[in-house]
């Protein structure tokens, strides 16, 4: 994937050398155009080192503007008041607008992503409102303190690769073949390699699909300050979450307790105990596609729960009963669903964690499971890392690997089911 980082004069250039590394580390090729005052924050030098290519800071007879129009996607971050208005009519004094103009005439997805003072960000909302019925894009800012600020990079990210997945680059890819044709033999070798590259990451096979997630692990309350709770941190859940975004979904997520930074760009409801996020995924599944269960549900919860708290003088005993397991009702709510389960186990051989995803399936109707044991190294809550067994109509095993990958395994199974 190809993106161009337009880089605008306000305080937020700062964060964008952390911005273009980051986009690097997932194999993004990224190019950058620096303004004028953009270059009164940051040195050219740090972009160019950020992003691995020469920075474009006027237009020479190379025609910048046009070479790099048509990329993936041409990102504004930040994007000041300046730039905006003028694009909203057109207005090509500078390099950046020259190269927005230039993009939007070949259709090339734009994504802004202001940062000024609130006061501006209001005076410009008209512009705003113009530019967004054109079909530009817009991350909405932070709005803190009296400003409309940068927001966090991983929504920039995800926001970015969302939005040049799910562009319709058809007519982009045409003319570049055209183009090939007239260049000679060592250009359209490079060419094919990028597109090859290109083409592993344009993937929006989840586009207008409506996918619910759980993640984290339930609390069941003994008294008004303790409880008990797993240790599930929510990592593979909101990795699925992102990979499927990115991917064209629209993203809902029932969060229990977890330990992980969810992006704001998601659409959360929090659900503590078992009996909220039971209620709530009850309430909710009739409107989704797909439901993915990895929410760590606790098995069983206090018959008996003080409205007060208990002396630590005494000596406690706890009675416990066990859980409504809500997976099992999800198929007769909606039987249409794709319904994915995840079962761990801890210290068991791998024909008892088979068996016991096998049993999930006949008794909650799961389309696949998701099945781990816990305690191998390196695989456990909170780790990064897992090594799980998919149990569907086959068996897959997958070895240690990232829960980023996992995820991304998990959702080419799914696509197959749509």
């Amino acid at each position: 994937m190809r993106i161009v980082l337009c880089v605008t004069g306000s305080i937020a250039a700062t964060e964008t050398i952390k911005l273009a590394r980051a986009f690097r580390r997932l194999g993004v090729d990224v190019k950058a155009f620096i303004s004028e005052d953009a270059c009164k924050i940051i040195h050219p030098n740090a972009l160019e080192f950020a992003t691995g290519n020469s920075v474009v800071k006027n237009l020479t007879g190379g025609i910048e503007h046009v070479k790099l129009s048509q990329e993936d996607l041409i990102l504004v971050a930040p994007a000041t008041a300046n730039v905006i208005s003028k694009f909203a009519y057109k207005i090509a004094d500078n390099p950046i607008n020259t190269l927005l103009i230039t993009a939007y005439g070949h259709n090339t997805p734009i994504l802004f992503v202001p940062s000024m003072h609130d006061s501006m960000y209001t005076s410009i909302e008209e512009n705003i409102e113009k530019l967004k019925k054109e079909g530009i894009n817009f991350l909405n800012p932070k709005k803190e303190e009296g400003k409309a600020k940068f927001p966090d990079s991983e929504n920039i990210i995800l926001e970015s690769l969302r939005i040049a997945n799910m562009s319709n680059n058809k007519d982009k890819l045409n003319n570049d073949n055209k183009n090939n044709d007239n260049k000679n033999n060592d250009n359209k070798n490079n060419d094919n390699k990028n597109n090859k590259n290109n083409d592993i990451n344009n993937k929006a096979d989840f586009k207008d699909k409506n996918v619910l997630i759980t993640l984290g692990g339930t609390y069941e309350s003994i008294d008004p300050i303790r409880g008990i709770v797993n240790k599930s941190s929510g990592k593979m859940g909101l990795e699925i979450a992102k990979n499927a975004y990115i991917r064209g979904a629209n993203i809902t997520i029932i969060a229990a307790n977890h330990s992980v930074k969810i992006p704001s760009i998601f659409n959360v409801i929090k659900a503590e105990t078992t009996e909220e996020m039971n209620n709530v995924t009850e309430k909710l599944v009739k409107a989704f596609d797909i439901f993915i269960a990895t929410a760590a549900i606790s098995d069983f919860s206090p018959i008996n729960s003080k409205e007060h708290k208990i002396s630590s003088s005494i000596n406690l005993s706890l009675e416990f009963k066990k859980t409504e397991k809500i997976i099992k009702k999800i198929k007769k709510i909606a039987p249409n669903i794709i319904l994915i389960g995840f079962k761990a186990e801890y210290d068991v051989s791998e024909d008892e964690i088979i068996e016991c995803a096998k049993k999930q399936m006949i008794n909650a109707g799961t389309d696949l499971v998701v099945a781990n044991d816990l305690s191998i190294n390196g695989s456990g809550f909170g780790s990064d890392k897992s090594e799980v067994i998919f149990v569907n109509n086959s068996i897959e095993k997958v070895s240690l690997t990232n829960k980023s990958k996992i995820a991304e395994l998990v959702l080419n199974k799914v696509h197959k089911l749509l």
